[in-house]
């Protein structure tokens, strides 16, 4: 039976690339005026309120549970209901959209032009789009794309406008308001914009709630956030936020809609466009801010190659269906539904439970290229060899993709490997889109680490000091991490059970599941990992290990076959610098960190204590400079307890900014667990 799963899901994912169309074939053949003033007469709700965005705002003061949350401000502060009114008002204003057909006209001619000079093609996968536009059709629809790219939400309206689907309104960041002309016209393509927190101003939250659900209610456009709230500058997945997710199942929870679909939907870039951007901001370096002027001086960008992109919708979801057995829904009807009240235990974890399978479908709807591929193996070869880095021959490192590609279809990756060409012509032409990363000389691969391999463009520098030179290897590096970090949804249950067959105290299977079971704790901030399915990664790791002969596997034992021995190295490799970077981070805390330690003070010092490490050769990897990794590393030790926060320990003058309470013993025992300590001054000397 579980065969058959593992078969069909195989099955399903090659029949998917048969799914996709090039959108960019028609416009490379036809006009771009024309096709932005085509006629434009999308299918909308059937159920849908005739409203104008004037009319939508409102509908939104005048609601009862707005009025309510004023009159609750009033009583607490003492101000006129006037005040607070017109306080309202002024909320909805910055933050409303102004959809207007004429502004989307003008995106679709300007983004054509731009997407045709970036991408060699966008595929879209038509099914996709027929389920949902059936879905439009039948209930309130709430987008949810992957985010990796400043690009994705104007990318999702052009898609929608050149299928004549409804366009969606869009949470967009403050950032963007910034940008002035781009902002406002940002605004009238559908951007609402919303405050990165809330804090505790009860009339934002007010407003801004009724703002989406009287839209979802009234059907009047699909609304589309990102479930991981910001683009993740590593390519992994993050862990999803349930504060919009909370908002948008309301009406349903409540009663006042039959139904809401959700449609997770995967963006896959073969290129990203802010790759040393994110490198750099891992490291220290701020983002810059978000700017008109900043906006043309990117035009740079147009010169470049940036392969193709991927995008799948995916089923729509029913939150009727989801909620089936889950959530009583009678609890609301026991007080007046206007009257705002915290989720229960049971709505939490049903919202939370929901938000895991949503990412997770984005994940496995990812289209992974040979990139991905090579950018892993490449890595590992670095970091098993870093000393002297020969490069790998162009033909094993062709070898070797081949033997990843089987390998990752064998465990359901969705990977779009061009069936046409030769294996050789495959891996040249991904090396050739990403020869910012890469160097190919006298038939040898390696990464371009040395100074000025991946550094923006600019007059030659002077002598760089070794850290400058560390820094700047570490912007390549982690550029390929992203890459790499693509492959890891399909892997990381292997790599954890991989890395449990190594860590574990013995071979028998209590033991390596105890081991594997600690991991997956440990790494629970790190990757998408839902809660409550330890036994079932588990188990489905085993079995897909156990069918691709890498692992035997008895009632009591688990054992590495000797075909298995090159699967186990590449799998515990991809999970190594992610272990070695937690256990700096606990080396760190139990060594180095001061005694008024504050969270925004964590970074910067342990990113301090490992430049020191890798300058000495403590350190294997520099993907452990990565700030992503140290706040999930202290995000995971919080998490288990070994870290505290302490409020009153702040410095004077920081006011009650927490402290860090550090269990050094428990630190301890959790580095020991992640794999034996790091190496000593004495045996990294020896080692060089």
């Amino acid at each position: 039976m579980a065969s058959d799963a593992v078969y069909s899901t195989r099955d399903s994912m090659l029949k998917k690339r048969d799914d996709l169309e090039d959108i960019l074939e028609d416009r490379r053949r036809s006009s771009d005026l024309r096709y932005a003033l085509r006629c434009y007469t999308p299918a909308l709700y059937r159920g849908l309120t005739p409203c104008g965005a004037q009319q939508l705002k409102g509908l939104v003061l005048q609601s009862d549970q707005l009025r309510y949350v004023v009159q609750q401000v009033c009583k607490e502060t003492g101000a006129p209901s006037e005040e607070v009114q017109a306080e309202a008002v002024a909320i909805l204003e910055e933050m409303a959209h102004r959809l207007q057909l004429g502004t989307i006209r003008f995106f679709a001619f300007v983004l054509s032009k731009i997407f045709k000079t970036l991408f060699r093609n966008i595929s879209v996968n038509e099914e996709g789009i027929q389920r949902l536009q059936q879905a439009i059709l039948d209930h309130p629809v709430v987008l949810l794309p992957s985010h990796r790219s400043y690009m994705d939400f104007l990318l999702m309206s052009y898609i929608l406008y050149t299928y004549d689907l409804a366009l969606p309104v869009i949470a967009a960041g403050m950032d963007f308001m910034g940008m002035k002309l781009v902002g406002e016209m940002l605004r009238m393509s559908g951007a609402f914009f919303i405050r990165r927190s809330f804090g505790g101003d009860r009339l934002y939250w007010a407003v801004f709630s009724q703002y989406v659900q009287t839209m979802l209610r009234i059907g009047f456009a699909p609304v589309e956030f990102f479930l991981e709230g910001t683009r993740s500058r590593t390519s992994k997945s993050l862990t999803p936020k349930l504060g919009l997710l909370n908002i948008v199942m309301d009406p349903f929870l409540k009663g006042e809609v039959f139904d809401i679909s959700l449609v997770p939907v995967s963006i896959s870039y073969e290129r990203i466009l802010e790759e040393s951007l994110y490198a750099r901001e891992l490291l220290g370096v701020p983002k810059p801010k978000e700017s008109t002027s900043g906006l043309f001086k990117a035009r740079k960008v147009l010169s470049e190659d940036y392969g193709s992109i991927h995008v799948y919708f995916g089923q729509p979801v029913s939150v009727r269906s989801l909620a089936e057995g889950r959530v009583n829904r009678g609890q609301f009807n026991l007080i007046p539904r206007h009257i705002p009240r915290r989720p229960g235990d049971d709505v939490h974890g049903f919202v939370k439970d929901s938000a895991y399978r949503l990412v997770r479908a984005q994940e496995e709807n990812m289209v992974l290229k040979p990139w991905v591929l090579i950018a892993s193996l490449l890595l590992q070869n670095q970091n098993q060899d870093q000393d002297r880095d020969p490069g790998v021959p162009l033909e094993q490192l062709t070898q070797q993709a081949v033997w990843l590609r089987d390998l990752s279809r064998q465990c359901g990756a969705f990977l779009h490997w061009p069936d046409h060409a030769s294996p050789a012509e495959v891996v040249s032409s991904s090396l050739s889109l990403h020869r910012g990363l890469v160097r190919v000389s006298e038939g040898r691969v390696r990464l371009a680490l040395q100074q000025g391999g991946a550094a923006e463009p600019g007059p030659p520098r002077g002598a760089v000091s070794p850290e400058e030179e560390l820094l700047d290897r570490a912007v390549v590096l982690l550029s390929c991490a992203s890459y790499r970090n693509q492959l890891m949804h399909v892997f990381v249950r292997l790599a954890l059970l991989a890395s449990a067959v190594h860590n574990a105290s013995s071979s028998k299977k209590n033991d390596v599941f105890s081991s594997f079971s600690f991991l997956r704790n440990m790494f629970s901030n790190e990757f998408i990992l839902c809660p409550g399915a330890t036994v079932q990664d588990f188990e489905e790791a085993c079995y897909l290990l156990v069918k691709t002969g890498v692992l035997l596997i008895s009632q009591q034992e688990v054992l590495v076959t000797d075909a298995g021995r090159r699967t186990v190295a590449f799998l515990s490799g991809l999970l190594d610098p992610f272990l070695q970077g937690y256990q700096v981070v606990c080396r760190f805390l139990c060594e180095d960190a001061a005694d008024a330690l504050t969270e925004k003070r964590f970074v910067p010092a342990v990113r301090s204590f490992i430049i020191k490490h890798l300058l000495s050769g403590r350190l294997r990897h520099t993907e452990v400079l990565s700030s992503d990794l140290q706040k999930n590393a202290l995000a995971a030790l919080l998490r288990l307890g070994a870290v505290g926060r302490v409020r009153g320990g702040a410095e004077p003058g920081r006011g009650a900014e927490p402290t860090l309470q550090i269990n050094r013993v428990l630190v301890n025992s959790l580095e020991d667990a992640l794999g034996g300590k790091l190496p000593t001054q004495k045996a990294a000397a020896a080692r060089l």
